[in-house]
């Protein structure tokens, strides 16, 4: 504040060696270091979305919040503070720091009651929190050009995995619109099976596998308890929540229509176990090691993609419509079959073999047939359909067919013409059930640009991808998607499937660059395959 003072402010989420989770808290720490700084301190927290009253008592050191079905929050301050009530609810109250000076809260979660922060051990735990990460991110096996950016999207994706678990949200967030009038607001605070499998592939390529053990072992554990692949289940393995819309809560920005739970959870997506068993696959060929009782979940999970080859599903992007033959998920579901075959032959074999490596050829003949339109000569979204979307940017990605394949290259630019806006990308055009447009998918944006490389036109997918990573804010975060005209954030935030798509487009262009720096100007086709480094 000019001609008063300055800070250095401190927030952080403690990690707990002895657990080797983090704490239910958050710390704050305000250092004065100039000048006179006056600060106003609110506590004012509101439970179950603001729909019961909460009870708030103050003590000399802290206060406490009790919520209408039981639940506790503790608010402690290392300096005293004069609180008084709100009318509006909460306490506020006013502090002045000098130069030298500092003030910690600290919040924390189900607490009885506050305490002093000194029992906190706040430094203590700033200190092991800070030699924590600085560990963790000394694994990241990438050194192009784009390690800055690489690193903060596997810290993003690290933070979006609930330790205790190893499940790993979309977003810590919900109903952040996509389209100002709310209709495109969702609740994301849950895992999907595909998104994470997606999430731990990109972190097995820099070198993080022990979230992708972890993960592993917790689609173990559901399918264990549920004896199903749900396509999206709580971060401790449970069904979602029935989708309502919070009607009294204004919205962000006052988009309105505030959700909470996901109806997509009762759709059927038979595209999730491709992306499962590809990062699989990957975890074992970069040295990781499934275990048995991992590997016979998986086989379950493949001739259940056998059974469902010619069934109709949602597909990836959730519309609220009927379901179709989605070009995409059979592609991964061929992807299931490949992978599944792969991982069988590290276990000595399978007994289904052949009638996997059968479905899968039948499945491929069908895809080349009906998920192509002559007359365009592209690929299709749909079966025997006449238009686009962008996850046909990923037929080469998984090995379906050669990136220099014509009909490869002619989708590739239908997708750029029909699809691209100022250099973002649109899953698709059309009606999907939902009604009002939305922006530019940032995942799919990092998918052309892998696409493009591929394709041999590194330029081009250098400048879309330096245009995406350009969108993150300045902490190197990513949302949903982004608003061509404005560049401007918007959806969920941030959003696993764009740090994911950062990680895996960074890989694959890094080595685009690699090989031309070695004077080869078209690398083999065989480097720049499912992330070959």
């Amino acid at each position: 504040v000019p001609d008063r003072g300055c800070a250095i402010l401190t927030d952080f989420m403690p990690w707990n060696e002895d657990t080797g989770s983090s704490s239910h808290e958050l710390h704050r720490l305000v250092e004065v270091r100039d000048g006179v700084l006056p600060l106003r301190v609110v506590f004012d927290p509101r439970f179950d979305y603001g729909r019961g009253q909460t009870e708030i008592t103050e003590s000399e050191v802290g206060a406490l919040a009790v919520g209408p079905g039981g639940e506790r929050l503790t608010f402690s301050w290392s300096r005293p503070i004069a609180f008084e009530a709100r009318p509006q609810g909460g306490l506020v109250g006013e502090v002045v720091l000098r130069a030298g000076e500092r003030l910690w809260c600290i919040l924390s979660w189900g607490g009885k009651r506050p305490e002093p922060t000194a029992a906190y051990r706040p430094f203590e735990h700033l200190r092991r929190t800070r030699v924590f990460w600085r560990r963790w991110s000394a694994r990241l096996r990438y050194d192009g050009p784009w390690r800055h950016d690489v690193q903060r999207s596997a810290l993003t994706l690290k933070l979006l995995q609930y330790t205790s678990t190893g499940a790993m949200v979309a977003a810590p967030t919900t109903s952040l619109p996509v389209s100002p009038d709310g209709s495109r607001n969702w609740d994301y605070r849950y895992s999907w099976a595909r998104d994470s499998a997606m999430a731990v592939r990109a972190m097995n390529l820099i070198g993080f596998q022990d979230e992708a053990r972890n993960f592993f072992s917790f689609v173990r554990h559901c399918v264990d308890r549920r004896d199903q692949l749900d396509l999206m289940v709580t971060v401790d393995g449970e069904t979602v929540p029935t989708e309502e819309i919070l009607s009294h809560l204004a919205g962000h920005a006052k988009s309105g229509c505030v959700r909470i739970g996901n109806a997509a959870a009762l759709q059927v997506q038979h595209d999730i176990t491709g992306p499962l068993l590809d990062a699989a696959s990957l975890y074992e060929r970069i040295g990781g090691i499934l275990s048995l009782n991992i590997w016979r979940e998986i086989r379950h999970l493949v001739d259940k993609g056998v059974r469902t080859i010619d069934e109709p599903d949602h597909g990836i992007w959730e519309p609220r419509a009927e379901p179709s033959h989605h070009v995409h998920s059979k592609l991964m579901t061929w992807v299931a079959l490949d992978r599944g075959l792969e991982i069988a032959a590290v276990f000595g074999g399978d007994r289904e073999a052949g009638r996997w490596a059968a479905e899968r050829d039948r499945l491929r003949a069908q895809i080349l047939e009906r998920g192509y339109d002559a007359k365009a000569g592209t690929f299709v979204g749909e079966y025997d359909g006449s238009e686009v979307d962008a996850t046909l940017l990923l037929f080469p990605a998984f090995d379906f067919l050669p990136a220099d394949d014509p009909r490869v290259l002619r989708t590739l630019d239908r997708v750029q013409a029909e699809l691209g806006d100022r250099g973002f990308v649109r899953r698709y055009r059309g009606g999907d059930g939902i009604g009002s447009e939305e922006g530019g998918f940032i995942l799919c944006g990092f998918w052309l640009a892998e696409a493009l490389a591929l394709a041999g036109r590194f330029d081009d997918a250098f400048d879309i991808f330096q245009r995406h990573v350009a969108t993150a804010n300045h902490l190197g975060l990513l949302a949903e998607e982004v608003d061509p005209g404005s560049g401007r954030q918007i959806g969920n935030f941030p959003q696993a499937f764009s740090h994911l798509g950062l990680i895996q487009a960074a890989t694959r262009l890094d080595l685009v660059l690699r090989q031309r720096e070695e004077g080869n100007e078209h690398p083999p086709r065989h480097m720049l395959r499912r992330g070959a480094r």
